[in-house]
């Protein structure tokens, strides 16, 4: 009987481990070959001086970090304007994505078709929404401020590097608010009632309920929102291509597009490698410790 019973749960052990290769293992190996394994590979082509055409690798060691660190100064431009654009457009963009969410969640007879419109600059691509952007900025902005005589339609937009720089972040904002605008409006939505109506009864303020109540109740949507733009702020790439091809004169030059010039068009890879490895470690530190942070701010209900 004991037997019986053994082999019973072995055949059980079995009939999972098939389930789970038959099921999991396509995904897994599709991920090992276009993720995991690329990104070793990385490590030892950032030790290299390839230009990631030939078979002639050259051993470079630790050069390509000095080097970089030491003596790139487009890189560290490239990465200064990334950190300036990311922490605008996760303020920005958080803030009105919040603000649009309260909005949005009073009653409102034409909310489902204004959550509608705000919600559909993402669905757009960047590519195209950097090319829609800069028609926009160049000629749109210039015949409504010829037409209307105010300033800040006269400005050049994509023409300096201050108003370039505000000109991407506003793009971005625009693009990312209404995804999180529909995160922390499913996030209100889940709020407990008792609470805001014990708040009301008790004679809460506006104020007083959105910082003391509404902000606590929402901050796992507050982790996932800053961990989201974070990550997309600090990636952007197609955005950059399109509207400002990092011009001019590169000081809009984010590190993904650095890091592309260098690896496929100036065809240093190994040095592309390296730059994207250091780009990959400051991310994941800074979106790591943003994550834990905000955890430890969220409350349980």
């Amino acid at each position: 009987m004991r037997e019986e019973i053994v082999l019973q749960h072995r055949m059980k052990r079995l009939s999972d481990a098939v389930q789970q290769l038959v099921f999991v293992g396509p995904a897994l190996l599709f991920f090992c070959l276009i993720v995991l394994v690329p990104f070793l590979m990385s490590f030892y082509y950032s030790l290299t001086d390839w230009n990631g055409v030939t078979t002639r690798v050259v051993w470079a060691g630790l050069s390509n970090f000095k080097r970089i660190l030491l003596e790139d100064s487009e890189f560290r431009n490239a990465f200064w304007f990334t950190a300036r654009y990311t922490l605008a457009a996760v303020v920005f963009a958080n803030a009105v994505g919040f603000t649009l969410a309260l909005l949005l969640t009073q009653p409102l007879k034409t909310r489902n078709v204004l959550r509608t419109v705000f919600f559909l600059p993402n669905v757009i691509a960047g590519l195209l929404l950097g090319f829609i952007w800069s028609f926009i900025f160049v000629k749109g902005f210039a015949a409504i401020g010829e037409w209307t005589g105010i300033g800040f339609f006269k400005l050049p937009w994509l023409g300096t590097a201050s108003t370039a720089f505000w000109g991407m972040v506003i793009v971005s904002v625009w693009q990312m608010a209404g995804y999180l605008m529909v995160i922390y409006i499913a996030a209100m939505m889940n709020m407990p009632r008792e609470l805001i109506e014990a708040a009301k009864i008790d004679g809460a303020g506006r104020w007083k309920m959105l910082r003391s109540i509404i902000v606590p109740l929402v901050m796992p949507a507050f982790t996932v929102c800053l961990f989201l733009t974070l990550s997309w702020s600090f990636k952007v790439f197609d955005l950059n291509l399109s509207l400002t091809k990092g011009g001019p004169f590169g000081s809009t030059e984010s590190v993904a597009l650095n890091i592309y010039k260098e690896a496929f068009q100036n065809n240093r890879y190994g040095l592309g490698t390296a730059k994207s490895l250091i780009f990959f470690v400051v991310v994941a530190t800074v979106t790591t410790l943003q994550v834990i942070y905000t955890k430890r701010k969220e409350v349980e209900v």
